[in-house]
């Protein structure tokens, strides 16, 4: 396809355009321990209102960021939104980690299976249905589980402890973005070459200036897979829900995508 013939032209501009990013707290401290069931609470958001306003000033950074990839603009309408669709969660979060976003987050006040169980004896009624085999019990509103969250306060604390530079996280995008092994795409070399050059840029950013620290772009690759590792679904539910309700992400993201951010 024509996106394949100019892959080697355009990829001089990848890396142009992948090093013209801004910006880059405190390491949190380590996850808590404790009974495994903790991790299934329901949380929200201590102020729903200033953490979505944030997020969603950065997913129209994140998306104007990508809108100024001149190889982003060469693939066609449809390999842009199947890439955007698949990877709009981790560039979020990379993009929270970069502009420092701290995430307060407060239980939430539905009462355990046991308070129910027991208040329910109490006033002559059936004790409430269990939990589906999942292991997830039914909520109206999917409020993100303790775990949840700590997944992405964990991600967070990575990158705030490796103290990630403009440039790096310029590059961590980049590779996040043009991934060839989504299934629908015609583009894949093209998608891949540039993957392949940001992992490269990246790599000899890293070499040039942290020389000390050889385990540092091992250590980088654990942040993305630490990405890997969070439901973009939980994403939408915390950041999204909360103010605009239930969100079509699909719908937004083309939105987003074909106006001028």
């Amino acid at each position: 396809c024509r996106c394949c013939a100019e892959g080697r032209r355009h990829s001089s501009i990848l890396y142009s355009i992948l090093r013209s990013e801004e910006r880059a707290v405190p390491p949190a401290g380590p996850a808590p321990r404790g009974c495994p069931c903790g991790s299934r609470r329901r949380v929200a958001l201590r102020s729903p209102q200033v953490a979505c306003k944030a997020a969603s000033a950065v997913l129209v950074k994140t998306l104007r960021f990508v809108q100024n990839v001149p190889c982003f603009q060469e693939l066609p309408l449809e390999e842009q939104l199947l890439l955007v669709r698949s990877c709009w969660a981790p560039l979020l979060l990379l993009g929270l980690a970069q502009d420092r976003v701290h995430l307060e987050t407060v239980e939430s006040a539905e009462p355990s299976m046991l308070q129910r169980i027991l208040t329910a004896r109490q006033q002559g009624e059936q004790p409430p249905p269990r939990a589906p085999a999942s292991g997830r019990p039914q909520h109206g509103p999917h409020l993100p589980s303790a775990g949840d969250i700590q997944a992405i306060k964990g991600f967070l604390a990575k990158c705030w402890s490796l103290d990630i530079s403009t440039k790096e996280y310029a590059y961590l995008k980049g590779t996040v973005l043009f991934n060839p092994d989504l299934p629908g795409l015609q583009c894949t070399q093209y998608i891949e070459g540039l993957q392949r050059e940001a992992q490269q840029a990246l790599n000899e950013h890293v070499r040039l200036i942290h020389r000390g620290d050889e385990a540092r772009f091992a250590k980088l690759n654990v942040v993305l897979s630490l990405l890997r590792s969070i439901n973009a679904n939980v994403v939408a539910e915390l950041f999204f829900r909360p103010i605009i309700g239930a969100v079509n992400m699909d719908d937004m993201l083309l939105e987003m995508l074909c106006a001028k951010l």
